[in-house]
């Protein structure tokens, strides 16, 4: 394996001011985390540079894989270190890092050097002139071009010097956990795991709440949902999933209230109940997979009746997109296939033939008065009685 090392590169961090550090210690968190099990590895920060220095053998494609799900990071390069900065030995070190990673020598190049440590002899400028002619007379097929080259090649002379071409994306976004945390009403679909992920990606810490509705919906229905959560825990690190049992209020809704009604007033008691439980676990805020006009519970009409029922702030990254759009990012995070699999939650079992497009709050409201006397202790019981699945 030629790479020992990974430079980690920020973008929005190096905003931070003096509070820098905090955010780039917890991107040094997810990182370690994201790494568990892949191999032995140093992670350590130096002069505004995040390093991930391999202690022992490792999958290269699979450590590159975890490192771009982590938020927070803009780029990852794979570094070889040069220990002996003399010019002989740093020009023989470039000049085998060339021939090593670039079979083919037919492309332009540009050097970039950085000397953090002023003490060595060469100025930037003259490490870039002096290392390009080096690389021009070893590799007779390479070509200079300044503005645009195929290949950037970086030199930074520290106490150890970087060797590095490659610049491979990362996920961007801030580490997570520097957001605080808010709660995800996570369902079998396509739009909750990307809402979850999206919201991830802000430095959010995610929990979840699923509503299951058995014997209405399957076991498999809930491991569908539990799959879900473990996709999106790749990128948000581990989230701890309530799983509410809602038959007994799906049925009580069912039996007293309109049916066109159905899906708007199920929909608030599930807010209500994820309210609570994020409140329980210090969420600041829920998160819902909602895009305005995509079904009918999804209207402008029907979302502002939603949220009359919450106090919380209802975080909607979705609301704007079409379902192209969001389809695009479930494919992009592994979720879409999963997504899709044709295992029904409790939503579609009890949907109306006609739903209303457009409620009224006070119609609404009056239609939950019938439901007085018994949806509280059902609500009580519901919360007491979930089921609790850590999904990492």
């Amino acid at each position: 394996m030629m790479f020992k090392a990974f430079l980690i590169k920020y973008g929005e961090i190096g905003l931070k001011g003096k509070n820098r550090y905090l955010f780039e210690d917890a991107l040094i968190r997810q990182i370690r985390f994201a790494l568990k099990g892949a191999g032995e590895f140093n992670v350590t920060k130096e002069q505004g540079r995040i390093y991930v220095d391999a202690l022992s053998d490792y999958d290269y494609d699979e450590v590159i894989g975890r490192l771009k799900r982590v938020f927070g990071i803009v780029a990852i390069c794979p570094v070889v270190h040069c220990e002996d900065s003399r010019w002989e030995c740093l020009t023989q070190a470039v000049g085998d890092y060339i021939d090593a990673v670039y079979t083919d020598k037919h492309f332009t190049f540009k050097v970039e050097s950085r000397r953090a440590d002023k003490r060595y002899p060469k100025r930037s400028m003259e490490i870039n002139a002096d290392m390009g002619e080096y690389l021009l007379d070893r590799f007779p097929e390479l070509s200079v071009d300044v503005h645009k080259p195929d290949v950037l090649l970086n030199i930074e002379i520290r106490e150890q010097t970087n060797i590095y071409s490659l610049s491979i994306p990362g996920p961007g976004g801030m580490p997570v956990g520097t957001n605080g945390k808010a709660m995800l009403l996570l369902s079998g679909g396509i739009d909750s795991p990307v809402a979850g992920y999206m919201i991830a990606k802000r430095g959010v810490k995610i929990d979840a709440t699923y509503f299951h509705a058995p014997p209405y919906t399957s076991e498999r229905a809930k491991e569908k949902v539990v799959d879900l959560a473990k996709i999106v825990a790749r990128y948000s690190g581990p989230i701890k999933l309530n799983i509410i049992n809602f038959t007994q209020i799906q049925l009580a809704i069912y039996e007293k209230c309109p049916h066109e009604e159905l899906t708007i007033i199920m929909r608030r008691y599930m807010m209500k109940i994820a309210e609570r439980i994020a409140r329980e676990d210090g969420s600041l805020g829920l998160i819902t997979g909602e895009s305005i006009g995509q079904v009918a519970s999804q209207t402008m009409q029907s979302l502002a009746a939603t949220n009359a029922v919450c106090t919380m702030p209802v975080y909607r990254p979705v609301i704007g997109f079409d379902k192209n759009d969001i389809v695009a990012v479930s494919e992009q995070i592994g979720a879409f296939e999963t997504s899709i699999l044709p295992y029904e939650d409790c939503c579609t079992i009890f949907v109306a033939k006609h739903p209303v497009t457009k409620p009224n709050i006070r119609i609404i409201e009056r239609s939950e008065r019938h439901l007085e006397g018994i949806i509280e202790d059902m609500i009580e019981e519901a919360i007491a009685s979930r089921e609790v699945v850590m999904c990492e």
